[in-house]
């Protein structure tokens, strides 16, 4: 009896916390790992791989630092963190040194643009795990200059009805909230998912990539189910967006589930099974899924092996210098089945790096 009662405070106290019995009882997926899959060691190589990368405007090929590298610079942290790695962490710490210069900082955009505006992770990132206030100032301004211009309904006007923004704009303002705990941020990154759900989500759950654009690509599904994920982290129970999102989410894992290849992958068209595998876009859901697992927000006796498989056929695709292969090129919105069909397959883009980072930092969280 005593044991018994011992037990019973237990659960009540995890389920005071938020946590969940379902999600007490789901560990068993995600660990154990084959030698060399763990998240720990994968994650290390990937944070590695990412902080010793120059800047893509130090070749040229572009004139400001692009969201693919913030989104795998967040990962890259979120990981080093998570494993504490000193070390590691100092470095890509560092790494954001240059930015504090004025020669550094013109390669930041201050354009209205949700793709540019996503930079503010890192810094809010960085404010999280040092809590140096000049970070949280840097990155609140993205957060906040988001939403200077707003449509009469309340959203950004930087919102074009992508489904890549749903994690541009969700990350910031839920980083934001993170860093600051004022209830402004998930409000606006509520609503505004709210809307993308009601005008993107289909009644299979999946998202087409535009209203223009009506297909299943996987990395613009995966922009949207990792920004609901991250989202869904921090929303409160209480919120009265939380059930329109949540629904959102569990409809898109359901459909997610039904496409899941063999080997673990979702094909670069979701739902053509012509399509190639594609990496970034499976690297993301497994993120989601992982997360939603991690916080009962779906079964875990359905999710659970999914999820499993899913970070154990990703990693197959990273070679022995930590870059992600089979990663679809960056994709405009298209208007043919073939044009996504004839997307490059590259290896090492951060779209992948980043994807692959956000699997293992939830493994890991």
């Amino acid at each position: 009896m005593p044991m018994l009662k011992h037990l019973t405070t237990l659960i009540f106290l995890f389920t005071g916390l938020g946590v969940s019995q379902h999600a007490i009882g789901q560990s068993g997926y995600f660990d154990k790992w084959p030698t060399g899959s763990s998240p720990k060691e994968i994650g290390k190589r990937l944070a590695e791989n990412f902080v010793k990368r120059d800047f893509e405007y130090t070749s040229g090929k572009r004139e400001f630092v692009i969201y693919p590298e913030a989104c795998a610079w967040y990962g890259a942290l979120n990981v080093a963190g998570e494993i504490r790695d000193r070390d590691l962490s100092s470095r890509l710490v560092r790494k954001f040194d240059l930015f504090l210069t004025p020669d550094g900082f013109k390669h930041v955009s201050q354009q209205a643009h949700v793709d540019y505006r996503v930079f503010g992770i890192v810094p809010l990132e960085l404010f999280l795990q040092t809590k140096d206030k000049k970070y949280l100032d840097l990155g609140q301004s993205f957060a906040d200059k988001q939403w200077e211009k707003t449509t009469p309904d309340g959203i950004t006007a930087e919102a074009r009805y992508w489904i890549d923004d749903m994690y541009m704009i969700t990350a910031l303002q839920v980083q934001s909230y993170r860093a600051s705990h004022d209830p402004k941020y998930f409000d606006r990154a509520a609503k505004t998912m709210a809307a993308y759900l009601d005008k993107l989500q289909q009644p299979n759950g999946l998202f087409f990539h535009a209203p223009d654009a009506q297909f299943y690509w996987s990395r613009g599904n995966g922009w949207e189910a990792a920004g609901m994920a991250e989202l869904l982290l921090v929303l409160p129970k209480y919120h009265p967006l939380r059930p329109r999102i949540l629904d959102g989410y569990r409809k898109m894992m359901a459909s997610l589930l039904k496409y899941q290849g063999e080997d673990g992958l979702w094909n670069e068209l979701i739902d053509h099974p012509e399509a190639w595998p594609e990496t970034s876009g499976t690297g993301m859901f497994t993120f989601a899924m992982i997360t939603g697992v991690r916080n009962g927000w779906v079964p875990a006796k359905t999710y659970g092996p999914a999820a499993r498989k899913a970070w154990l056929g990703l990693i197959k695709h990273i070679d022995e210098n930590a870059n992600v292969m089979d990663v679809c090129e960056g994709t405009n919105k298209g208007f043919s089945v073939q044009y996504y069909l004839d997307r490059k397959k590259l290896t090492g883009d951060l779209h992948g790096q980043a994807a692959a980072l956000w699997s293992a930092m939830a493994l890991l969280r």
